[in-house]
């Protein structure tokens, strides 16, 4: 008389267990397909970098007004955490104060010294200057940054990035990036004549300067920089 009561228990037991494994499969599904669409949700900082940026011309990989009497060059490598500090610590007075109110204009190009996955990731940040965002994808690797040489900068990785700088056009970034790898080398040719080897080394010209460059190796403040640029005035 018992067995009735006690095959139903076993019944519901085994749709609640049913039950259980369809919203768990549901989940899953829903997990996956969240990080299928790209790691983009994973890049961090991008809401910074837009206010940092905010009105600033840019035009390829310069930042500021192009009339700006004064130019800055940097040479860099996105993988180097020296130039991911300098980015964080370092550059960002000047940007509020020389590069907004028109003083000066930042060129950054690229100075490969740390490994192959450098120069990938240099020429996927000049892609997305062609489309105006350069600085705001050089900005956000150097904020996701990995460990140098670790893998870390894949096709996913820095596609990521570039949507996450507000790169609209993503297959044009793709086709892009690709032929201007050659850029990448060239400016690492041109660091090196000058007798870089270290990144990041700066360089201004000014009306001071007489159209010549004036090399600044690797300034260790924000004051440096800012007396290197006042004497290029």
């Amino acid at each position: 008389m018992s067995a009735e009561p006690d095959r139903r228990q076993r019944l519901l037991q085994m749709a609640a267990g049913a039950v259980f494994l369809a919203v768990a499969a549901v989940l899953v599904l829903i997990v996956v397909n969240s990080s299928g669409s790209g790691t983009d949700a994973n890049i961090e900082g991008a809401a910074e970098v837009d206010r940092e940026l905010a009105g600033i011309p840019q035009h390829g990989m310069v930042l500021g007004d192009p009339k700006a009497p004064v130019r800055l060059i940097e040479f860099g490598d996105l993988q180097c955490p020296t130039c991911a500090g300098f980015a964080k610590e370092i550059l960002p007075p000047i940007i509020e104060s020389r590069v907004k109110n028109g003083e000066a204009r930042i060129d950054f190009r690229n100075l490969t010294i740390i490994g192959d996955e450098s120069t990938p990731a240099g020429a996927a940040a000049l892609a997305a200057g062609e489309q105006s965002r350069g600085w705001n994808y050089l900005e956000l690797f150097y904020r996701n940054q990995g460990e140098e040489n670790s893998g870390y900068v894949t096709d996913e990785f820095m596609r990521a990035v570039a949507k996450a700088a507000g790169v609209k056009n993503l297959a044009k970034w793709n086709q892009d990036r690709q032929r201007l790898t050659s850029k990448v080398e060239q400016t690492t040719a041109e660091a090196r004549e000058l007798g870089y080897e270290a990144t990041p080394s700066f360089a201004v010209e000014g009306p001071a300067t007489r159209g010549s460059l004036q090399l600044l190796g690797t300034p260790e403040t924000t004051g440096a920089l800012e007396e290197a640029i006042e004497a290029a005035q």
